[in-house]
């Protein structure tokens, strides 16, 4: 891998972002009632424990919940423009989101098929 590989472009991200909601709301359509699904709970592994390799990481986990990470995306949505954006928490919201689309396209989990 060259240097020029090890970039993070945010343009490159978006552009994956976007293919991969297309691909979702192809998949499963433009919503997704949470509330008709049989899973809320997850677990999630701390930032600092997960990037900082530590010794026991499952000390460093802990429970999220993707009715939370959808009411904290309202919140983010409502916000004004000039409001500060905490990218740590607002992004570990979205990202408890994007892996519940993960999952839901699991093989034999099956739970959601374009409504």
């Amino acid at each position: 891998m060259t240097d020029a590989d090890e970039v993070l472009r945010v343009a490159d991200l978006r552009r994956a972002c976007s293919m991969l909601l297309d691909a979702a709301e192809s998949q499963f359509g433009p919503q997704i009632d949470l509330s008709q699904l049989p899973v809320d709970y997850y677990w999630n592994v701390d930032l600092r424990a997960a990037f900082t390799m530590v010794p026991e990481p499952e000390r460093a986990i802990d429970c999220g919940q993707t009715s939370d990470d959808l009411a904290e995306l309202s919140g983010l949505l409502q916000r004004d423009p000039q409001d500060v954006v905490s990218l740590w928490h607002d992004l570990s919201h979205v990202n408890g989101l994007l892996r519940l689309l993960a999952y839901l396209d699991l093989p034999d989990t099956g739970e959601v098929r374009g409504d």
